[in-house]
C-alpha cells in the first residue's frame, strides 16, 4: 500500500508574504481525498525525527543553534523566516515523515511520499531558501547507518539545484546525487552533485523531456541504487513566478512518469518528497503535484 506522510502542522502560518505557498500542503490532500485517489488510510502522521539520528547529517552546533532558537539572525535571513518552535516541530515532522514513508517503501510499500519535504537546500551546517533540515539527506544517511540500503540515488528535479544535498554527499561515495535544474536560478553559488545538468532559461516540454531521458540513463548506468529518494518540484511550470523553465502541466506529469516507471521496471523502492512550487494560481501547483501521486497510483495500483 502506497503511504503518504502528512501533519496539520505542515500548512504552519509563515510570516505574510510566505503563507500562500503553504496552502498547497492542506489542499493536496484534500484534491487527492476528493478525486479518491487516495483514502484516509493512506495518509500517516509522522511524530518528529529525534537528535541522534538528526546529527548524523547536519554539524551539532547548527543543530543546537536550531533546537534552541538561538540561530544568529543573520542566519534566519539566509533561511528566508524567523525561527520559532512551531516552525522547527513543523520540520521535524516533515523529517521523520521522509523516514517513515522510506522505511514503508522498504517493506512492501515500493513507493512512498512525504505532502512536505524535499528541502535540499540546506546543508550540513546551514539553513537556506525555507529549509531549516534536509529531509531526503537525513533519510538516506539513516538508511546508511542501519544498514538498510548500500547504495542510494537522490533525483532533484525542482528548479533549483539540491546545493544542500550536493555539499553533504560530496565524499559518500554510497550517496549519488542528481540534479537537474535552472542554470540562472537560486541559488547562484552551486555546489557540485555528481551529476548536474543545468538548463537555460525557457526549456520546454520536448527538450526538458529528451534531457531527463537521457541524464536519467547517465545516472543509472554510474550507480545501481538499491533505494531512490526522488524530489518532485513542480516549479518548472511555465506558470512558476521563480522558476524560468516553461513546461505545460502534462510535461510535469510526464517527467513523474519517466522517473517512477524506471524506478519500478528496476525493481527500486522509492521515496518521494513534494518540493517547490511558486504559480499564482494555486490551482497550478495542487494539480501538477497531485497528477505526481496519480502516475505512482497508476503504476502501482
Amino acid at each position: 500500500m502506497i503511504k503518504i506522510a502528512y501533519h496539520h502542522l505542515y500548512a504552519h502560518p509563515l510570516p505574510e508574504g510566505h503563507r500562500f505557498p503553504m496552502l498547497k500542503y492542506e489542499l493536496i490532500p484534500a484534491q487527492l481525498l476528493h478525486e479518491g485517489i487516495i483514502q484516509q488510510h493512506h495518509l500517516f502522521s509522522p511524530d518528529p525525527v529525534i537528535e541522534e539520528i538528526i546529527l548524523l547529517t547536519h554539524d551539532s552546533q547548527y543543530w543546537e543553534q536550531l533546537r534552541d532558537l538561538t540561530l544568529p539572525a543573520k542566519e534566519q535571513r539566509r533561511i528566508g523566516f524567523p525561527l520559532n518552535s512551531q516552525l522547527l516541530e513543523r520540520e521535524l515532522r516533515i523529517t521523520q515523515g521522509t523516514i517513515d514513508g522510506a522505511l514503508f517503501s522498504l517493506n512492501g510499500s515500493e513507493v512512498s511520499f512525504n505532502v512536505a519535504g524535499g528541502t535540499h537546500h540546506s546543508g550540513s551546517n546551514w539553513g537556506e531558501g525555507f529549509c531549516l533540515l534536509n529531509d531526503q539527506a537525513i533519510a538516506a544517511n539513516y538508511l546508511l547507518n542501519n544498514s538498510l540500503c548500500k547504495s542510494i540515488l537522490i533525483i532533484d528535479l525542482d528548479v533549483h539545484q539540491g546545493n544542500g544535498t550536493a555539499e553533504i554527499f560530496q565524499n559518500e561515495s554510497r550517496v549519488f546525487t542528481f540534479s537537474m535544474h535552472g542554470d540562472r536560478n537560486f541559488p547562484f553559488r552551486k555546489e557540485r552533485s555528481d551529476l548536474d545538468v543545468p538548463l537555460p532559461d525557457g526549456v520546454e516540454d520536448e527538450e526538458y523531456l529528451s534531457l531527463l531521458r537521457q541524464h536519467l540513463q547517465i545516472a543509472f548506468d554510474r550507480v545501481k541504487p538499491d533505494f531512490v529518494f526522488y524530489l518532485s518540484g513542480v516549479d518548472v511550470l511555465s506558470t512558476d513566478k521563480l522558476g524560468k523553465i516553461a513546461l505545460t502541466k502534462a510535461a510535469c506529469k510526464e517527467r513523474d512518469r519517466i522517473v517512477i516507471e524506471n524506478c519500478k521496471a528496476k525493481g527500486l523502492p522509492m521515496q518521494i518528497s513534494m518540493g517547490g512550487g511558486y504559480s499564482t494560481n494555486i490551482r497550478d501547483i495542487v494539480d501538477a503535484h497531485c497528477n505526481t501521486y496519480k502516475v505512482a497510483f497508476d503504476l502501482f495500483s
